[in-house]
């Protein structure tokens, strides 16, 4: 292990894998005592400053069990993963500046869930049934008038845009709307993150004195959103603005030295985000702002459902992509001497 600190006697790394909750005035107290054991200082006299983009570490894609549990290739990715993540938290807290975890943020009523969509029957549609252009075009899938009071968009209006919608994913070349599996419900379990990253997340908040960033995501009904920094789509029909890009994170991000990335699903949500961050570097003109950017790749895996889907190859053209554009790909346990910057 090439960690700068040992790992606290508490961290439990069997336990990765399920639920609990965290002794926070215990790990209060552990965590100042600790900074003083091992000289660690507050996080705002760093040099150089090191963020953590930890991407959906939640319950629900990181807990075998819940409801979209990425089990890579391996059928138990995730657990791993955040396991070596946990880890290198613990053993690179007296350099890590920052953690920023993204929340995967849902409610029943939003364009990715069963429950916005009818056909002729009134049936919804099953979890991971793919809505094509020519099936809203067609009937065969249309908007369920029941929602209508709850979203407060008349019918009509919803209708227009749920067809604007799968035309824009079709035309910009992205997978088409799949309707999910409840998941990420603000305020139920899964939504959480899971105990053991949350434990090191408070840890280091005390340790080093730094407040984690939250960043939620997905709240929005009409439309999906893989990536924390912007929607898949963002207008309507009339290119009205029906959402926006999260244009602070942007540009909190490019106040670091370096930015870690790591997380769930390698192949959706980390491989979108990492899709955008490069967008609006290259947007910049800044080839060198790329080489800030780090990629733990031994704390991702792609979406695996044996039989049925995989998406590694997906998740590793995409990496390939981005180490090609000037990223780094490194291992949780390579040393940070060998690649932080001064």
């Amino acid at each position: 292990m090439s960690h700068s600190l040992p790992i606290p006697d508490f961290f439990a790394s069997d336990r990765v894998g399920e639920v609990w909750r965290v002794p926070y005035e215990e790990r209060a107290t552990q965590a100042k005592n600790w900074a003083q054991i091992h000289g660690i200082k507050p996080a705002d006299r760093d040099s150089p400053r090191l963020c953590l983009l930890a991407i959906d570490v939640q319950n629900t894609f990181c807990i075998p069990g819940f409801e979209l549990f990425v089990g890579g290739t391996s059928g138990q990715g995730a657990v791993d993963d955040t396991r070596r993540l946990c880890e290198f938290v613990y053993g690179n807290l007296g350099q890590i500046t920052e953690i920023v975890p993204t929340m995967d943020t849902h409610r029943a009523m939003q364009i990715f869930h069963a429950v916005f969509w009818i056909d002729g029957d009134g049936q919804m549609p099953a979890p991971m049934t793919m809505v094509e252009l020519e099936d809203v075009r067609s009937g065969r899938w249309r908007v369920n008038p029941a929602i209508v009071p709850s979203l407060g968009v008349p019918l009509g209006q919803l209708e227009d845009f749920a067809l604007h919608y799968v035309k824009r994913l079709s035309d910009d070349g992205k997978y088409p709307l799949t309707i999910w599996p409840y998941h990420s419900m603000l305020g139920g379990i899964g939504h959480s993150l899971v105990s053991a990253f949350e434990e090191a997340c408070f840890f280091h908040n005390v340790a080093r004195q730094s407040q984690t960033r939250f960043e939620l995501k997905g709240s929005n009904p009409l439309t999906e959103n893989y990536s924390v920094l912007r929607p898949e789509v963002l207008d309507d029909a009339a290119g009205q603005p029906v959402a926006k890009k999260n244009q602070a994170l942007i540009q909190h991000l490019m106040t670091f030295d370096a930015v870690a990335i790591a997380g769930q699903a390698k192949s959706h949500c980390v491989a979108w985000t990492i899709d955008d961050l490069l967008s609006e570097i290259q947007q910049v003109e800044d080839a060198t702002l790329a080489s800030k950017i780090y990629l733990i790749d031994d704390c991702s895996s792609p979406v695996v459902v044996p039989g049925v889907v995989d998406f590694s190859a997906n998740a590793d053209a995409a990496y390939q992509r981005f180490a090609e554009a000037g990223m780094n790909i490194i291992q949780s346990t390579s040393p940070m001497t060998d690649w932080l910057p001064d």
